[in-house]
């Protein structure tokens, strides 16, 4: 635990039972309705649990009334390139989100480095920077409907194109 946190402690409010990396710092955080918090630190996000999502592994956030989270798990890999599947959306009902929905995009879209569609069948290819770790990741998530071989071949495709 570094200086700071000894001192002035986590920043993490009060309750939360999530244990903090030493170079984990706390951005933002929001009480859930009904219990616990969401925490927005410098390597993902807390959810209830308490279990943190990686900042690579959140596919889709918006608001809709309250917070809709989708986290995604890695399900295949094509050379370099981690294939990417949703999981059912998760939703969060938040007593005050401002701040913690302008740091969850400031991470989400900051994490990105290069995007790209490939249409058809409907297949996004990300570069992102993974928190805490040096360099970045390749990423393909299909559109719902689009099956694994589409996405693999979508990414063949991709792979071809860049230069070796």
């Amino acid at each position: 635990m570094g200086l700071w946190n000894r001192l002035f402690g986590s920043g993490a409010p009060d309750g939360f039972t999530g244990s903090l990396e030493p170079d984990e710092t706390v951005v933002a955080w929001a009480s859930v309705g009904g219990g616990g918090h969401l925490v927005v630190t410098s390597l993902g996000l807390w959810v209830p649990g308490p279990r943190r999502i990686g900042w690579h592994l959140v596919s889709k956030v918006k608001w809709e009334g309250a917070l809709r989270v989708v986290e995604a798990r890695e399900a295949g890999v094509v050379e370099s390139v981690v294939l990417l599947e949703d999981l059912a959306p998760q939703r969060f009902a938040l007593e005050e989100p401002g701040r913690v929905m302008r740091a969850i995009s400031q991470r989400v879209e900051g994490a990105i480095r290069h995007r790209e569609r490939v249409d058809p069948p409907g297949v996004w290819i990300v570069q992102r920077k993974v928190p805490g770790r040096d360099g970045s990741v390749w990423q393909a998530r299909g559109d719902a409907g689009v099956d694994e071989a589409a996405v693999r071949a979508a990414v063949t495709s991709f792979l071809e194109k860049l230069p070796r």
